[in-house]
C-alpha cells in the first residue's frame, strides 16, 4: 500500500496504511537522536518488564491472568520495537509508492530508526460539538480517530486487564469494616 492508502471494510472499520515515529498518536521528539533514545529506552523497559514477568512466573505467586496481562504488554511492545528496529532496514519508503522489500541500496532508515506501521482505523461516528461545550463548541469531532496496530491493541488490552486485576486484588486484600460498639 502507498502511505495514506485506505480500504473501507465497513463504514466504521478501515484498513488505513500509515507509519509513525513510534510513539503514541505519531508523536516524536528530538529528531534522529530522539528516535535513537526512544528506541533504546523501549528496549531497556521491555527487558525490565520481561525480567519482572520471568520472576513472577518463577515464583508462581501471581494469578495466570496477571501473567497474561503482562505478557500482552511485553508482546505488543516487542512488536513495535521490531518494527522500529528493522522496518526501515528492509523496506524503501512508502511516500507516493508501494514500499519495496529489500531494495537495492538498503531501506529508508538505519537500525533503530524505522517507523512503526499502523493500519486499523475505526471512525465510529462523527458530528459537531454543541455550542455550549467549552473550548470546542461548534467544532467537528470524529470518534475514534487513532490509527493503531495489533501490537498497540495487545499493549492496551494488557494494561487494562492488569489494572482491573489490581483493583480486584485490592478489594480482596482490604479488611472489611468491623462494627463499632
Amino acid at each position: 500500500m502507498v502511505l495514506g492508502q485506505e480500504f473501507v471494510i465497513f463504514d466504521w472499520f478501515r484498513i488505513h496504511f500509515l507509519e509513525n515515529e513510534g510513539m503514541a498518536f505519531g508523536m516524536s521528539f528530538g529528531g534522529e537522536t530522539g528516535k535513537l533514545i526512544l528506541s533504546l529506552l523501549r528496549i531497556v523497559v521491555v527487558i525490565g518488564i520481561g525480567w519482572w514477568l520471568y520472576d513472577l512466573v518463577r515464583k508462581k505467586e501471581e494469578s495466570k491472568w496477571t501473567i497474561v496481562a503482562i505478557s500482552l504488554v511485553v508482546a505488543g511492545a516487542l512488536g513495535n520495537i521490531i518494527d522500529g528496529c528493522f522496518y526501515g532496514l528492509i523496506f524503501s519508503d512508502s511516500y507516493y509508492q508501494v514500499a519495496q522489500f529489500l531494495p537495492e541500496g538498503g531501506g529508508y532508515a538505519p537500525f533503530l530508526h524505522g517507523r512503526v506501521v499502523d493500519m486499523f482505523y475505526f471512525p465510529l461516528f462523527e458530528g459537531t460539538y454543541p455550542q455550549w461545550f467549552p473550548w470546542v463548541g461548534g467544532k467537528h469531532f470524529l470518534f475514534f480517530r487513532p490509527v493503531f496496530n495489533v501490537a498497540d491493541s495487545a499493549i492496551t488490552v494488557g494494561i487494562i486487564l492488569f489494572f482491573i486485576l489490581q483493583i480486584e486484588w485490592r478489594k480482596k486484600r482490604t479488611p472489611e469494616a468491623t462494627p463499632q460498639n
